[in-house]
């Protein structure tokens, strides 16, 4: 691949980040990472949303300026990043001097086209969307169908952006590329949302929201949440509308994929593709829309209190790192499906997959090669056998698993070749052949299992990055290999380990021992 750019949306700093925020971070840095080993030009972009009137009302009551209300919230939406070893080139900000200057030129730029107007306007506004709704969007009660609220009745002069001008190439765009919209099933929703879109309104007037990025020229105006937000992608990597714009853009724009949740689908895959075809710009190749994460079954909603924060699960289950989070939620469902979370269900397969049958594979592997054979690979045990064919066809189907971002499916073949393996030791028995002083076929069948975990190290690496890690330090293979150079020769004919330098790569949860090493 000559290049691979994945975006997430940007998170409104409004409150704290929870599981569900941890999810689409996970779920990208996953597919980041593997793709990371597929091309040296990989970028990772993800970012925070600051302004809005929602930001406004809630640095009002806490007494203090949106910019520092901002500031505050932004650095627990890193800090969590951090401590899920979100692996992210940049993080934007939407209060960032630079993304702010280059906003207004873009809002110039489709003002001066003619693709922006100014129009008087009545409508039912959520603050919860931060957008203006229909009746469709309502439900039998006049609630929005997301936030479960009535709209207010807002009437102003804003700015338009003339979405309905592009209604029909973006119709033709997602008939003519089917795999645009990822899953493909949403393709059919956005296709019947375009029948009955409308102008969206780009501005507020600074009467009713305060607290956003100028209108240059006109100081009545704001610029609105769909311009602002909806640009960070190519603000982020020094886009200019009006002249040559950063090396960063010309190597990275287009997107390979934006990821973002179901919910926000319809700004994605309409406004944002009608700016960027006013901007003459190309568009993305994928929109991923991913599922919302469940608790026990029931959508989280802070008015429920149900949110749950990433750092509680880890401190809840004192894990030293995040592997275990990241794997149980990456692989919860589906693309584009609702996953769920619970304790007991995270701690039962987490301990049963990276515990039990691939924590303990290495273990006992290495175990038993300290034992029989001082830890050494003789050049004699060096062999092949069907399951490096197996191998190879699981590093294949694991990258189209991504090229289709299947990032459950992909750890489910992960996880079945290590049951494999498992068997393979269990039909082999190097125990017994050991008892029975077969010391050529005992050695052979532990480095049949020491090579193929190479493998699976570099495979559940984007799940895992820190498991993965200590697996390859034991093993003497190098975390750094990409599909071009993996191969089946990674186990030497040398001293591989010593007892000593034998650890487990993740202890059961409910162990005395766990995550206490």
């Amino acid at each position: 691949m000559e290049k691979f750019y994945i975006t997430t949306a940007i998170d409104y700093v409004n409150g704290s980040p929870h599981i569900g925020h941890a999810y689409e971070k996970i779920l990208t840095d996953v597919i980041f990472r593997h793709f990371a080993k597929r091309t040296k030009n990989a970028y990772f972009l993800t970012g925070c949303d600051e302004h809005g009137i929602k930001i406004q009302k809630t640095a009002a009551k806490l007494e203090i300026c949106p910019q520092d209300f901002c500031n505050n919230n932004a650095q627990k939406f890193v800090q969590c990043w951090n401590l899920l070893d979100i692996h992210y080139n940049q993080l934007i900000r939407t209060t960032n001097t630079n993304h702010k200057k280059i906003v207004q030129k873009i809002f110039k730029k489709l003002l001066e086209k003619g693709d922006i107007y100014k129009h008087s306007y009545k409508g039912l506004y959520c603050s919860g969307c931060e957008c203006f709704l229909s009746d469709k969007d309502l439900d039998e009660n006049g609630c929005c169908l997301i936030h479960q609220k009535k709209p207010d009745l807002v009437s102003e002069e804003n700015y338009f952006f003339k979405l309905t001008k592009y209604k029909d190439r973006i119709i033709e765009y997602i008939k003519t590329h089917p795999d645009f919209i990822v899953p493909d099933f949403r393709a059919k929703e956005v296709l019947n949302q375009l029948q009955d879109i409308e102008d969206i309104s780009v501005s507020r007037a600074k009467s009713s929201v305060n607290w956003g990025i100028d209108v240059l020229d006109d100081d009545s105006q704001v610029i609105y949440v769909w311009i602002d937000a909806l640009s960070n992608y190519i603000t982020a990597l020094g886009y200019n509308p009006e002249g040559e714009s950063d090396e960063l853009f010309k190597k990275y724009w287009p997107a390979n994929v934006q990821v973002i949740g179901k919910d926000i689908l319809k700004f994605h895959s309409i406004y944002w593709l009608a700016i960027l075809m006013a901007l003459d710009l190309p568009l993305p190749k994928h929109i991923l829309a991913h599922g919302w994460i469940t608790l026990d079954e029931a959508k989280m909603s802070k008015s429920l209190g149900n949110v749950v924060s990433p750092e509680n699960v880890l401190k809840g289950f004192e894990l030293n790192h995040p592997d275990a989070f990241r794997y149980y939620l990456a692989a919860s469902a589906p693309v584009g499906k609702d996953g769920n979370y619970s304790d007991l269900d995270f701690k039962e397969k987490v301990n049963a997959q990276l515990a039990n049958s691939m924590g303990n594979l290495l273990n006992r592997t290495l175990s038993m090669l300290v034992k029989y054979f001082d830890g050494i690979i003789k050049p004699e045990f060096i062999v092949k056998n069907e399951l490096f064919d197996k191998a190879q066809v699981l590093i294949d189907k694991t990258k189209t698993h991504f090229d289709n971002f299947e990032v459950q499916e992909a750890s489910a073949e992960i996880m079945e070749f290590v049951y494999e393996l498992n068997k393979f030791v269990t039909d082999n028995a190097p125990w017994t052949l050991a008892k029975e002083e077969k010391w050529t076929q005992c050695g052979q069948t532990l480095y049949v299992v020491l090579e193929l975990m190479c493998v699976v190290a570099f495979l559940i690496e984007p799940y895992c990055p820190n498991i993965a890690r200590l697996m390859t330090q034991q093993l003497k293979f190098d975390i750094n290999t990409t599909f071009d150079d993996i191969m089946f020769s990674n186990i030497k004919a040398q001293k591989l380990i010593s007892k000593e330098e034998i650890k487990p790569v993740f202890l059961r949860i409910d162990s005395e021992f766990a995550d206490k090493k």
